[in-house]
């Protein structure tokens, strides 16, 4: 499985995927301009069937989004692309990761539980979701390197 970097121009394709992926859809602009922040990166894998957008600093990195494409789930698409930019934020200088999940996620708290992530916080209310309601989130955080799990990963 290979990943690689994304472009900004890539923006509204990784737009598509976010809205395939989440009822709070991010548009082409506002991806865009977080790729363009600096210390911020996006990877994606080779079919552009999931990617995942990370912001560096400070000896941290935060996951901002993580999307994969609802019909090539459960392929070890997500895991890679953790272990990736987990690889990647070490290279500026990271050594931790955080990210927010959605608490009733539990295909998602499975996956970042095996890379060894764990709870530290809860947000209330934190994700919208149809008919006005609110779910909470899930504060997670693991040391980088990751744990390593049998995937084969390659950057491109």
């Amino acid at each position: 499985m290979i990943m690689r970097l994304a472009e900004i121009g890539e923006a509204p394709v990784l737009a598509a995927l976010h809205g395939q992926c989440f009822d709070e859809i991010w548009n082409a602009a506002a991806i865009a301009e977080l790729m363009a922040a600096p210390g911020t990166f996006a990877l994606v894998d080779e079919d552009q069937t999931g990617f995942i957008l990370v912001r560096t600093a400070g000896g941290e990195c935060e996951v901002l989004t993580l999307c994969v494409a609802p019909a090539t789930r459960r392929r070890g698409v997500a895991t890679v692309l953790v272990t990736a930019a987990a690889e990647r934020a070490a290279e500026a200088n990271a050594n931790v990761m955080f990210l927010e999940v959605n608490a009733t996620n539990n295909p998602a708290i499975v996956l970042y539980k095996r890379l060894g992530f764990g709870a530290v916080g809860l947000r209330k209310g934190y994700y919208a979701v149809p008919h006005g309601m609110r779910e909470d989130a899930l504060v997670l955080r693991a040391s980088i390197p990751l744990l390593r799990v049998g995937f084969s990963l390659q950057l491109g």
